[in-house]
């Protein structure tokens, strides 16, 4: 059994595993692996710990720091700041981990841990599996046992707020933004999602120079993510034009992901913002790294200006596997992960929406023109229920019916076809030039599917 997903570890606050035990466990364990991993007996290994603005924090945040400072190892707390800024302070702090509480998207009832290197990148597979194999034996001794034998009290680790954590996150941003430019022309809407961007997103823009109009920056613990940010732009697109403004940015609850909206309210997702910085950045990209998500008409326009582009899987641990493989430093998910690892190494909203701001200040035009080169193809998404998961390349005649559908689309569309990772669901993805044949072949194909899999 593995605790940790794609993302992480991250659930329902209360329930298995993101519970004060459990979490209290994991800071134990992962702080076992640190220590013998430790390269210098010497030095004591240390970790950072930020959170987003959920009120469930708190509690995380105290059980964590009892585990890691239970096996003897250093805790700097960094309060609430976006992912980004805690891979970024990792580094910063020669830390052996970053440890982020948050989860991202979701509802304020949700949260989750995500752990760093020490190097500012997800944490390694080897390591993930060596916490969690003793995550697996600690969580399988009862709890009247000695789960969790207590060091020596000279041994156990220490604690230290960072108190300029958010300053120090705040210069390296604004140092991504080229000196010869500023922002003191633009009016900005930015939409902090109730999250952790809340504070330290204003202040980079407006000490940049930019007129700015923040909305959802008022925290209150629960209202993370609710009816905002990038996954709800509704509002930020309508901020935009009631104000008047040059552009809108809309992060998420945990900072890693953004979405634009132009001067006329139309939405910028990460496709649209990966066309841009690659093919008007300061410098034109070699190769795009995309996901199997990431719209046809991004891979047209990059190869219209002769810059390769590929596909990853969904996730940006799986984006940066691809760019590192190919030595390129641009890639994303529609979604709004967006990696410039000439800037930063992890995906970071506020960064990437500087380097856009920088392109519409070196070109002189509005985001709205910048992206003219660039035409969504009509998507259709179709959801197939069954009763039970089943695998739809193992019926020939499927098989046969898909390669038909690609073949007919080949060179002006795609198809694809997934298993959801969760429920008995196949999701049917068709793209096309022609939005009829787009909606007609997706229906006929899921059709297709339930008849001969249900």
């Amino acid at each position: 059994m593995s605790y940790f997903g794609t993302d992480g570890i991250r659930g329902k606050f209360g329930e298995l595993p993101i519970t004060p035990d459990f979490i209290l466990k994991l800071g134990y364990v992962t702080g076992q692996v640190l220590i013998e991993n430790n390269s210098n007996p010497a030095r004591r290994p240390s970790v950072v710990i930020g959170k987003d603005t959920r009120l469930s924090g708190y509690v995380i945040e105290g059980a964590l720091q009892a585990g890691f400072n239970a096996s003897g190892v250093d805790v700097h707390m960094l309060g609430p700041l976006p992912t980004p800024a805690i891979a970024h302070l990792t580094r910063s702090f020669n830390a052996d981990a970053g440890v982020v509480i948050s989860a991202s998207h979701n509802p304020y009832y949700d949260n989750g841990i995500k752990l760093f290197s020490g190097d500012g990148k997800k944490l390694t597979d080897e390591m993930q599996s060596a916490i969690n194999d003793k995550l697996q034996v600690i969580m399988s001794i009862d709890s009247s046992d000695d789960a969790m034998p207590i060091l020596d009290p000279s041994q156990l680790g220490k604690n230290n707020r960072i108190n300029d954590a958010k300053g120090r996150y705040i210069e390296f941003c604004k140092g991504s933004f080229p000196y010869q430019y500023d922002l003191s022309h633009l009016t900005v809407v930015l939409d902090c999602a109730n999250g952790a961007g809340y504070s330290v997103a204003p202040r980079v823009m407006r000490e940049l120079g930019a007129n700015v109009i923040a909305i959802h920056n008022t925290p209150d613990g629960l209202n993370i993510n609710a009816d905002c940010g990038s996954t709800h732009p509704e509002s930020l697109q309508k901020a935009v034009l009631e104000h008047k403004a040059d552009v809108g940015i809309a992060l998420d609850g945990d900072g890693d992901r953004i979405v634009m909206v132009d001067e006329a309210g139309k939405l910028v997702d990460g496709d649209g913002i990966l066309y841009v910085l690659a093919t008007q950045g300061q410098t034109k990209a070699k190769g795009v790294v995309g996901t199997l998500m990431s719209n046809m008409g991004l891979e047209l326009a990059l190869k219209a200006d002769n810059i390769e582009f590929t596909r990853a899987k969904v996730g940006d641990r799986y984006v940066m596997h691809e760019l590192e493989a190919n030595g390129w430093i641009l890639g994303g998910e529609p979604s709004g992960h967006i990696l410039c690892l000439d800037k930063s190494r992890t995906g970071d909203a506020i960064i990437a929406g500087l380097q856009v701001l920088a392109v519409m200040q070196a070109r002189g035009r509005a985001l709205s023109d910048l992206v003219e080169g660039f035409e969504v193809l009509p998507q259709k998404l179709v959801n197939v229920r069954l009763s039970q998961m089943q695998d739809p390349f193992k019926h020939p005649e499927l098989v046969e019916t898909f390669d038909k559908a690609q073949a007919t689309l080949e060179g002006r569309g795609r198809l694809l076809i997934r298993q959801s990772g969760t429920e008995p669901m196949i999701r049917v993805m068709v793209e096309s030039d022609d939005e009829i044949e787009c909606d007609v072949m997706a229906n006929d194909l899921a059709d297709h599917i339930k008849a001969v899999l249900s």
